[in-house]
């Protein structure tokens, strides 16, 4: 269960505030949440800064939402910030016919940002960007491996809190073994337990103190980009107030890469994080605070503090992990991540930034976005009883996107994986279905998928064999009136078309079991080298356009019955592993279907977004260069870009000269 999951304000088991910190108010206010009476030195149940009394007698001690004339200015304000909020937010949830976000979900966010309300909504989405880099979704605590995770002590949410009433969260460096631990794992047990803490009104209001101890840690228990990750967490991504970071016992060793840490981080946040010794933690948290072996009084029993976090069970799933994995995207472009950016540019821009930028600087920019972490989990596709069914090791497909088969009740030992994931197209959701060469023994698991699917088109981009290795099986039947035969489905070759530079081969998908038949065009590019990208993309834009056209051919005979997009159901594209030639077929496409539609195009972010869905697209930066090469040389070959003599010959025509 994760933040928004609980409706209680989650205490850490006996939490008590040392000497000196502000009770808790027992009244409520409306937004469901403590609000103190009019009597002055009492904390504003909004989350106030301050502590001081409003000059209005009648008004939250300390409140900041604004107040003008008494409690009724200050809870009406605040309901008007929390209603524009969820208005907002909510626009998706409806969009998608998802869940709406909760009053009380609204208000953990407004809190951490004082109410402002474009401050939270921000937050907001940086926090719902970062579950979805990170893969932080649908977790489930007492599944390994985030169990052990959460039991190993590395992380935890101390029983006490400081005088202020803050929340403290302590990481241990020591325990954390890099080449042990798998990080985005690490990562989702970070945001487990803070989102446990948060869910209690009394840390939404005080906020957070973060202890990173490094004592006793060797350079073997560092991790650098972890490090950045938890900051940039802390910092802006996460519903808390971070009101101090204390680095307690830094080695020297730490000190280049605290540098370049600190470099990241925003001038207020850097005020923020102090490095000290184990000897001064005490002048800044009383020791009541702090663990006996950090110089405090606290007997520290991480397991049984943690445990107290972990449900009876797994839970209901968490309402936000539906929100977290909708695209941000306007109804009009039919929910798709390929929708016009303000970094898009013309061909001219694009052809000045790659005589700029030349070869090397492309490829520059292709291990920029290769260097990024995959945006999701891949548990499934690493599951020990779905390793046969992945024809690479290293090739997961994301759980997020994964084409899901349908468990046939007469056939309950067949699980729905396959190695196939949903890739949006150009102002289309869900264009394409990306997956690898089928295996023999997934031939039948690939069709199912077609059938289910109600596919119309398959691309394959590779031969059956290249350079003596095996790249695809032969799943299909080669010759007219052949015939191959899967469970209920059956597929004949009706004829083969043997074009320039691939193969067309129709196809009719019989099944035993609703006796329907269907037909399936299958284009085979045939001129593909063995190594690195075609010399010319003259012969593989024209597949692409042939390929188009029948896929609108074919959605057209569907006629009134089909109620989908007008774009038509996934295209399967394949290649060997499904990402390098795949990914490039479906970025030209992508890229050319919003240069004929507004005239503009980005690369970079086409091929960053379309990771997002299936990991690793585009596997070579000779791949990533060929999409510039292409596009430029497919806008001259159809005369949408002037050459150096068209260009001189039109300025020296225009008026002026």
């Amino acid at each position: 269960m994760l933040l928004g999951s609980g409706n209680g304000a989650l205490e850490p088991a006996g939490a008590p505030r040392v000497a000196g910190a502000i009770p808790a108010c027992p009244l409520l206010c409306p937004l469901r949440q403590a609000c103190p009476p009019a009597a002055a030195g009492l904390p504003c149940g909004w989350g106030c800064a301050a502590w001081a009394s409003c000059r209005d007698p009648s008004a939250p001690s300390g409140c900041h939402i604004g107040h003008v004339g008494g409690a009724g200015d200050c809870r009406s304000q605040g309901e008007k910030a929390t209603k524009q909020f969820l208005e907002e937010i909510n626009k998706w949830t409806g969009q998608y016919n998802v869940s709406p976000l909760s009053w009380n979900v609204a208000v953990k966010f407004l809190m951490a940002r004082k109410f402002d309300v474009l401050r939270a909504i921000e937050l907001f989405h940086s926090y719902r960007e970062t579950r979805l880099k990170e893969g932080i979704v649908k977790l489930k605590p007492h599944e390994e491996p985030l169990r052990s995770e959460l039991l190993s002590g590395k992380f935890t949410i101390l029983s006490v809190r400081d005088p202020s009433g803050a929340s403290i969260a302590l990481f241990t460096a020591k325990l954390h073994h890099p080449s042990k631990s798998v990080q985005h794992v690490v990562l989702q047990a970070l945001f487990y337990l803070l989102d446990r803490a948060v869910e209690s009104f009394e840390t939404q209001r005080n906020g957070l103190v973060f202890i990173y101890d490094m004592a006793g840690s060797q350079y073997t228990n560092f991790e650098l980009d972890l490090s950045k990750k938890i900051l940039n967490l802390l910092k802006g991504a996460f519903p808390a107030r971070l009101k101090k970071v204390f680095i307690v016992g830094a080695p020297m060793w730490f000190r280049v890469p605290y540098s370049i840490i600190s470099l990241l981080l925003k001038e207020k946040l850097r005020e923020r994080v102090q490095m000290v010794k184990m000897s001064e933690l005490k002048d800044h948290l009383p020791r009541e605070c702090l663990p006996e072996y950090l110089g405090g009084s606290l007997k520290l029993d991480p397991l049984s503090w943690n445990c107290r976090f972990l449900p009876q069970q797994n839970g209901h799933p968490d309402p936000l992990d539906e929100l977290i994995l909708v695209p941000l995207a306007a109804p009009k472009d039919n929910g798709s991540v390929h929708v016009p950016g303000p970094k898009s540019v013309t061909l001219q821009e694009l052809l000045d930034h790659v005589s700029h930028k030349q070869k090397r600087g492309i490829y520059e920019e292709y291990e920029d976005i290769r260097r990024r972490s995959p945006a999701g989990t891949f548990a499934c596709s690493l599951a020990p009883y779905n390793q046969d069914k992945n024809r690479y090791g290293d090739v997961p497909c994301l759980d997020q996107t994964r084409v899901k088969l349908a468990k046939p009740y007469s056939r309950p030992e067949l699980t729905d994986y396959i190695n196939a994931s949903f890739m949006d197209g150009y102002k289309q959701r869900n264009a394409y279905i990306g997956t690898q060469g089928p295996l023999e023994n997934t031939y039948g698991d690939f069709w199912r998928m077609v059938w289910e699917q109600n596919v119309l088109v398959i691309v394959m981009t590779t031969r059956l064999e290249e350079g003596g290795r095996r790249k695809c099986g032969q799943y299909w039947p080669l010759e007219k009136d052949f015939q191959v035969c899967f469970g209920a489905l059956t597929i004949t070759n009706l004829g083969v078309e043997n074009l320039n530079h691939y193969k067309k081969t129709i196809l009719e998908i019989h099944s035993s079991e609703t006796r329907e038949r269907r037909l399936v065009s299958h284009f085979q590019y045939l001129s593909w080298p063995d190594y690195g990208v075609p010399s010319s993309a003259a012969t593989l834009i024209d597949f692409l356009g042939a390929v188009k056209q029948q896929q609108r051919v074919a959605v057209s005979a569907l006629g009134p019955r089909f109620k989908g997009h007008p774009g038509g159901p996934p295209v399967v594209v394949h290649c060997s592993a499904g990402i390098g030639r795949t990914g490039t077929f479906c970025a030209l496409d992508i890229c050319l279907s919003q240069l004929q539609d507004v005239g503009t195009l980005n690369i970079y972010q086409t091929v960053l977004r379309m990771r997002t869905q299936r990991a690793f697209s585009i596997q070579t930066p000779e791949q990533y260069y060929f999409c510039y090469t292409a596009i430029l040389e497919h806008a001259q070959r159809e005369g949408l870009l002037l050459t150096n003599h068209s260009r001189a010959a039109q300025e020296k025509s225009s008026p002026g000269h």
